[in-house]
């Protein structure tokens, strides 16, 4: 776990010789770690440098499922038909922890494109998506959650007070849908909805992503109602 964490804290891996400073492990020991996470799958060796980075592998096994069925893949054609409609990048977000963390994505159609990449991770308050999670919890888990974290401002835009968070949530459960006005990331703006469980508990939201300018708020009311139908054919398909 110590040669997992380490590399993966660099996006553009580390060296042998690099993990044995990180972490403190003799040279054999990390050599013989790092050739069977590569065996495994959970790492790979880049040619050009000999760095290691690691694989989306254990993204894959945390990722939520219904019964045996993987939600990514039933998600992934209403992702594409979500970007296909909006032209705009579309991603699948679940919870981890206090973290909204990009589970797959679909890059979209429009020369000019937002993009995050697979397991990046944002505050759940910070994020359409995050923000979808959120208002499928019950007041008294909501309460719980808002008591164990600190709410802090990364924009003008950022819901950074219990009230206006708790206010926001409230209109995403009336709307169905989440808006993110810029509050994570200046000029990047999402409209998201969750998805569902028959408990009604969020396994994960699907998001639309865009530049501002490309977002404003007619077309969020366009938008919003598109993840909604969205998030419900995907909760089928996880019943199927």
């Amino acid at each position: 776990m110590a040669v997992i964490e380490a590399v993966g804290r660099h996006s553009t891996g580390l060296t042998q010789s690099e993990v044995v400073l990180a972490t403190g492990c003799s040279a054999n020991l990390v050599f013989r770690v790092l050739s069977t996470l590569v065996t495994l799958g959970y790492m790979q060796r880049l040619d050009e440098d000999r760095r290691y980075v690691l694989t989306s592998k254990l993204i894959e096994s945390c990722q939520p499922r219904r019964m045996d069925k993987s939600l990514v893949l039933c998600a992934y054609a209403e992702m594409l038909r979500l970007r296909d409609q909006t032209r705009e990048t579309v991603q699948l977000v679940i919870r981890a922890g206090n973290k909204a963390m990009v589970l797959e994505q679909v890059s979209g159609l429009e020369a000019v494109q937002v993009m995050g990449r697979i397991g990046m991770q944002v505050p759940l308050y910070s994020c359409a998506p995050g923000k979808a999670i959120l208002a499928s919890l019950t007041d008294t888990d909501l309460k719980h959650w808002l008591s164990t974290i600190e709410l802090k401002a990364f924009t003008d835009s950022t819901k950074s007070t219990k009230s206006a968070l708790l206010t926001d949530l409230q209109s995403v459960r009336q709307k169905g849908y989440a808006e993110d006005w810029e509050e994570g990331i200046e000029g990047i703006r999402c409209v998201a909805a969750a998805i569902l469980d028959p408990y009604n508990n969020a396994l994960g939201a699907i998001t639309v992503m865009s530049p501002a300018k490309r977002l404003p708020q007619k077309r969020f009311v366009e938008i919003g109602p598109m993840c909604a139908v969205a998030a419900r054919q995907i909760q089928r398909e996880l019943l199927l």
